[in-house]
């Protein structure tokens, strides 16, 4: 949108900016400046308009998104203008991610690049590295922790070697996915540093209070998001001799959004990681980043409108590059950000579907849909095509319980109940369960509990294998591609995580490092060992077993039109309380259809070809599994699902 007061001041400021860069009239920069400018104007006015000194911050931050452009290499600047020509490219069923720490699957980064291969060979083209920026040794959070955001922690290698990956993963046509963090930094930053010893400056990057007012204030209505071995949201700093807001960990320092130059300071470390290669950045606690007393300070209408400055400025100097909200919060919350419908109110192209990870593992323990079913029809539909759900089973962080209440009540259960039944069932108090799942974040105030564990250890193969159990360990694999072949089928990206395609158990070595002892989601942070790795070519093995269903899966998903997410899903309503069923279609020819029909028990259900029918028009006649390329079993009008199997059936 042109507006003549904004657009003044925006010649304004890039003639006294850099008058040669102006006059070499880069196109696509100055179209997608002009045409962010006003909406980037906008929501910097909002925030901070009511500051003296608002116009030199706005200059310093279109300085960042010029200097950034500027530096940006010629090759992603030539893929921005391809992306923006297919502004749905990210949509299509060929994009099969998996997330993974560097220093777990392959030591290093040139450990790394010589594994790449690896992804080849399962049909992976989206590659999550967690997050590798500098961190102190002890104090990390696992990475999240930040004590430099433009430097890679020596652990993994160089900028340079990283550089390297990105380029070698661009020419097998895959993507790199980042992480940048936003709500905090390490108490080792330089920020942090420069905040101890008194610089007014820095301290003010953070929320420091001289007394307990304020955030006494804060923590009547602030939950703890780790009661267990990090109570409470502020932090007294001696040398500092101030309160500082510490929501995760004390030494997790929050950033202060309110200040114009921690906007700023942010931006310039989203653009320079585009700039090395990312081509997707994962955004870190993005539901915390306003404060506001009288509040949980979480999903606040402020951080919206950051994020959608964020994604302004984004779109300026590297349109191509996609965010994605780490935002595992309710799903009414979850939606917002993607935004709404409108262009200009754009947040994140991408948000993990925490909703529907939970809800599978809900179906685990009870070995029925009710919940899942009764909570699906209930999620709201995301705004608009050009968004898309990350589908997961497993990722490097606990499960959480955050159903809604109203949900489990209509399913038929009492909500503590329920999550007490589902915190004994995965860590193998209920009678009869084989999970071997760790509380973690347990409250003693509530009562509250989430889950560490391995995809395979939660799922009960390493009770089957200690016990030698056969029959026990099939069922546990059938149970690992049952949902595995959910997040492939369901909408969206699905994001494997690194072990979970070879059956990795638990690692309990963490308990040897005193920096990770106190922390069991590192349980389920495996290193992986390339011997037993190689089991994937022995045919027979658990690894070849998985390793092979995995990968035929994602080929059949990537020849499948239907799996591309253009809200192109129905939910049917059956009345087995076994089954999760639901029909994908392809967008441009929705007669071509593929029914997807999954069995939680443990035994074989049916279900009547009349109630699919009376939904949506399909010939079971012809019907073949994707999977298997089998007919399914039919008898007089009723469809038989094996025990823990599912069905990609295709009448085509």
């Amino acid at each position: 949108m042109y507006e003549e007061t904004s657009h003044s001041l925006l010649n304004e400021i890039l003639t006294e900016l850099n008058p040669d860069f102006l006059k070499t009239d880069p196109q696509p920069f100055h179209t997608r400046l002009g045409g962010n400018f006003y909406s980037i104007y906008q929501l910097f006015h909002k925030f901070y308009g009511h500051r003296p000194d608002f116009r030199s911050q706005l200059k310093k931050l279109i300085a960042v998104l010029v200097a950034q452009y500027i530096a940006r290499n010629e090759s992603f600047k030539q893929s921005d203008l391809k992306r923006e020509k297919d502004s749905n490219w990210f949509l299509n069923q060929q994009w099969v991610g998996m997330a993974l720490y560097t220093d777990g699957f392959a030591t290093d980064l040139t450990g790394l690049k010589s594994r790449l291969d690896y992804f080849q060979e399962l049909g992976v083209n989206l590659v999550h590295l967690m997050p590798m920026m500098e961190c102190p040794k002890k104090a990390s959070d696992g990475g999240y922790a930040v004590s430099d955001f433009c430097e890679i922690d020596e652990r993994f290698g160089t900028l340079q070697e990283l550089r390297e990956v990105a380029q070698a993963l661009h020419q097998q046509e895959a993507l790199l996915t980042m992480d940048v963090v936003l709500n905090h930094t390490s108490d080792e930053h330089e920020w942090a540093q420069k905040a101890k010893q008194g610089d007014t400056t820095y301290q003010d990057y953070y929320y420091t209070f001289d007394t307990r007012e304020t955030p006494d204030a804060f923590e009547q209505s602030l939950p703890e998001i780790f009661p267990e071995h990090a109570p409470g949201n502020f932090t007294w700093n001696e040398p500092m001799q101030k309160w500082v807001m510490t929501v995760f960990n004390t030494y997790q320092w929050d950033l202060n959004y309110t200040n114009p130059a921690v906007f700023t300071e942010i931006v310039n470390v989203i653009l320079f990681w585009a700039n090395q290669g990312a081509d997707i950045l994962r955004l870190d606690a993005v539901a915390f980043l306003w404060k506001k007393i009288g509040t949980d300070s979480q999903n606040e209408e402020e951080a919206h409108l950051l994020l959608q400055m964020l994604k302004d400025c984004c779109q300026v100097t590297a349109p191509g590059v996609l965010f994605i909200a780490e935002a595992i919060v309710a799903p009414q919350e979850i939606i917002r950000y993607f935004g709404g419908n409108d262009v200009a109110d754009k947040e994140c192209e991408i948000a993990y579907n925490a909703t529907f990870m939970a809800l599978l593992w809900d179906s685990v323990a009870t070995k029925n849909t009710r919940l899942l079913n009764q909570s699906l029809k209930n999620l709201p539909v995301k705004p608009k095509q050009t968004t898309t759900w990350l589908n997961y089973v497993r990722c490097h962080d606990d499960i959480g319980l955050g159903y809604n209440d109203n949900d489990i009540l209509e399913a038929g259960y009492d909500p503590h109940a329920h999550r007490s039944f589902l915190i004994d069932y995965f860590t193998g108090k209920f009678e009869g369960s084989d999970a071997r799942g760790l509380p973690f974040g347990y409250n003693e105030k509530t009562g509250d509990s989430r889950i560490s564990g391995s995809l395979a250890s939660l799922i009960g193969l390493e009770t089957a294998l200690e016990a030698d159990d056969k029959v026990a360990i099939d069922r546990a694999l059938e149970k690992i591609l049952l949902l595995h072949g959910m997040i492939l089928s369901y909408g969206g990206i699905p994001l494997f995580y690194y072990g979970d395609e070879l059956g990795t158990l638990n690692d309990n070595s963490y308990l040897q490092d005193p920096a990770k002892a106190d922390d069991n989601r590192w349980t389920h942070r495996p290193k992986i060992d390339w011997e037993i790795a190689e089991r994937r070519k022995v045919a027979g093995t658990i690894e070849s077993r998985l390793f092979s269903a995995f990968k035929k899966m994602v080929a059949v998903r990537k020849e499948t039109k239907a799996f591309a997410d253009l809200n192109n899903r129905d939910l049917l309503s059956i009345s087995n309380p076994h089954l999760l069923v639901f029909m994908r279609y392809e967008h441009e020819h929705p007669e071509n259809k593929v029914l997807i029909v999954a069995n939680f028990d443990n035994s074989p259900q049916s279900v009547y070809l009349s109630e699919v029918t009376q939904q949506s028009p399909f010939n079971f006649g012809e019907a073949r599994d994707l999977y298997t390329g089998e007919k399914p079993e039919i008898h007089h009008d009723v469809l038989v699902i094996p025990a823990n199997k599912f069905y990609w059936l295709s009448a085509q």
